[in-house]
């Protein structure tokens, strides 16, 4: 019966959009059971109303403890983020107190010693010394889903003059991502930022609605923007000309007028770097793009919570990749995860009945 009905569906487009508007029209309309009840009952129903709505406005006040408690520890963590990126930079190197609080057993402080030993002796053959972590920021995007398939191989190179990734709390509920750069070849901005906002109204439950992002523009090097690509195409020669000048030319070039000439053209491209040219909301006229611009608005704030929440507290649990440990996989990844445990099964059983076949063979 299901498969029927999604066959008819699938069949009918407009019979969909037609049921789904009908259903749209009932959302917020009133079956009429409220208004049959009497007086004293829905004089009771307003008096509850009354009550939801004091704890409406506790809700909101409770959203903005929250957000000032946020504030104030995020003053305590900002000499950490300053003392990570000393570190990570090559202007201070950690103290022994520090590594050997970090070392999570005697096994890997071994490993951590024979490794500092083969460097230094590396060291002394090459005569080279590595400033800081290189490719740390890099390296811990990488390692965090949701910006990773953000990255492509052109983007690595630049990404890898990142230096620190940064945020600030807004005056106003919002908040702004500070990515620092090392001088390169692609682009002149020391920092690029990209910065959140949320509406002046608290939502339903007191919690802060997203309004916007706004990204700073990047001062992209002649032939170095990431964002756009070339494209080449040959177009032929399409000059007229009259029957006079024809007689005229035929006998000095008769190939002239198959020439062909090379047309370049920019066109976006994927790009981490889009990253900082969030999408802008739907208008009223753009009803059928609406969805897919919506869709694309929420994935954009969510790689800020990701970056805010995620990539900045833990940068180096994301560097080394034990982040990934403590991640939870959606719905998708474990329907994946159990595909690949019933192909592996698949492969056992057919496995054994190789065997079997084999040893029959034998007998």
């Amino acid at each position: 019966m299901d498969r029927a009905a999604a066959s008819i569906f699938a069949q009918n487009p407009g019979l969909v959009s037609l049921i789904q508007g009908r259903l749209g029209t009932l959302i917020g309309r009133s079956s009429g059971y409220i208004e049959s009840l009497p007086a004293e009952v829905k004089r009771r129903v307003a008096g509850l109303k009354s009550i939801q709505k004091e704890h409406s406005k506790l809700e909101a006040e409770f959203q903005e403890e929250v957000l000032q408690l946020e504030k104030k520890y995020f003053a305590k963590f900002t000499p950490l983020y300053q003392a990570r990126s000393e570190i990570v930079n090559g202007k201070k190197e950690p103290t022994d107190e520090q590594v050997k609080a970090g070392e999570d057993s005697d096994s890997v402080a071994e490993d951590e010693g024979a490794a500092v030993k083969e460097e230094k002796s590396d060291d002394a053959k090459n005569d080279t010394k590595v400033e800081g972590i290189p490719e740390f920021w890099l390296s811990a995007m990488k390692n965090q889903v949701s910006l990773a398939e953000m990255i492509t191989d052109r983007d690595e190179e630049a990404l890898k003059s990142l230096t620190d990734i940064r945020m600030e709390y807004l005056d106003k509920p919002g908040f702004r991502l500070i990515f620092e750069f090392a001088d390169n070849e692609f682009f002149t901005n020391k920092t690029v930022t990209k910065t959140y906002f949320y509406q002046n109204e608290s939502g339903y439950g007191g919690d802060f609605i997203y309004d916007h992002a706004e990204g700073d523009k990047i001062d992209w090097k002649v032939g170095k923007d990431l964002t756009v690509r070339v494209e080449q195409k040959k177009q032929r020669n399409k000059s007229k000309r009259t029957s006079d000048d024809m007689s005229q030319t035929l006998t000095e070039n008769v190939s002239d007028t198959k020439q062909t000439r090379i047309v370049k053209k920019t066109v976006p491209t994927e790009s981490f770097f889009n990253f900082f040219s969030p999408p802008k909301a739907p208008t009223e006229d753009d009803d059928e793009a609406a969805s897919d611009i919506e869709e694309r608005l929420e994935l954009d704030y969510q790689l800020g919570e990701d970056i805010k929440e995620k990539l900045i507290p833990r940068a180096i649990d994301w560097f080394t990749g034990e982040a990934l440990a403590f991640e939870e996989l959606d719905e998708d990844d474990l329907e994946d995860f159990d595909e690949d445990d019933d192909e592996d099964d698949d492969d056992d059983d057919q496995d054994e009945d190789d065997e079997e076949d084999t040893d029959d063979d034998d007998v």
